[in-house]
């Protein structure tokens, strides 16, 4: 394993919300970044969104260093043999289990064998991905939260067969990229989807069965609580497709008490999936 003196690229598998993400905050670290994505298309929106999100930042004086800059560290490809270089590699494409295993199978062809393989999965188990390569205890779990330029936390997770020693240096990375991380046991959710998506789909439940109008729902939890968003306004910013999707996998591993809430799947079923389709709970411009 390499140690973290000696990373100088990173890679990242998925250029979408979280994958560009990890990217940006990689590179405004210091680090070289190789952003990679099946499609051209994917890829060039992902270095398009980290354009936008470094300027807003920049306009608030939020960097140490110009966008430019940081921008020109982060280069984007549709070639897995790209990441060949990559001294740490962090997957972030779309929660489906067989194509994570696909990806890991993969890298592990196209990596040196001392280089970290992370997962950035929010739900999926960190053993059943690392069992697609000969390398588990190479494999962690890095869980950014989203919208990952300006959340704080990081949750490490630790898979059956995860080196101490692995997830140590996860916990130095993200520490390195200015983030605070926690650990977390390889369970169905780990620490924090366990808990966010009962609490979400509370929330969208007692809409649904008017205890509160929308508004007033997410207004008495923020107030309520100190939490930045109440259940309906974050499930639209996380994605309600995202969010069902994760209560699914919960609920198949841990029963009922993670029934999706029925208003939750017919507005997924509408193609209303919160801010990245311009309606979900609220509207978007």
């Amino acid at each position: 394993m390499r140690t973290l003196s000696e990373i100088d690229v990173v890679g990242v598998v998925g250029a979408g919300t979280m994958g560009n993400g990890i990217a940006q905050v990689a590179a405004t670290a210091g680090y070289e970044v190789v952003m990679r994505d099946i499609e051209t298309e994917y890829v060039e929106r992902g270095l398009d969104d980290i354009d936008d999100s470094l300027s807003r930042l920049d306009a608030k004086d939020a960097l140490d260093e110009g966008a430019a800059a940081i921008r020109e560290r982060v280069d984007g490809t549709t070639e897995l043999a790209d990441l060949a270089a990559a001294d740490l590699v962090i997957e972030a494409a779309v929660e489906d289990l067989d194509v994570k295993r696909e990806i890991f199978a993969d890298l592990e062809g196209v990596t040196d064998g001392d280089v970290v393989l992370a997962t950035n999965t929010s739900t999926l188990s960190i053993t059943t991905i690392a069992s697609a390569t000969d390398r588990a205890s190479d494999v962690v779990g890095l869980h950014f939260m989203n919208p990952v330029p300006i959340m704080e936390g990081v949750e490490v997770v630790v898979g059956e067969r995860t080196d101490p020693a692995v997830a140590e240096f996860a916990h130095a990375f993200a520490e390195d990229l200015d983030k605070t991380t926690w650990e977390s046991d390889d369970k169905p959710g780990f620490v924090t989807n366990r808990i966010l998506m009962p609490w979400i789909n509370e929330g969208i439940r007692a809409y649904d069965e008017g205890v509160a109008e929308k508004r007033d729902i997410d207004r008495g939890m923020k107030l309520g609580t100190n939490v930045p968003m109440g259940p309906l306004e974050l499930a639209d910013h996380i994605g309600l497709d995202v969010v069902l999707d994760a209560s699914e996998t919960l609920h198949d591993e841990l029963g009922d008490r993670y029934t999706p809430a029925y208003l939750l799947k017919r507005k997924v079923a509408a193609g209303d999936l919160g801010k990245k389709s311009g309606r979900g709970f609220y509207e978007y411009e």
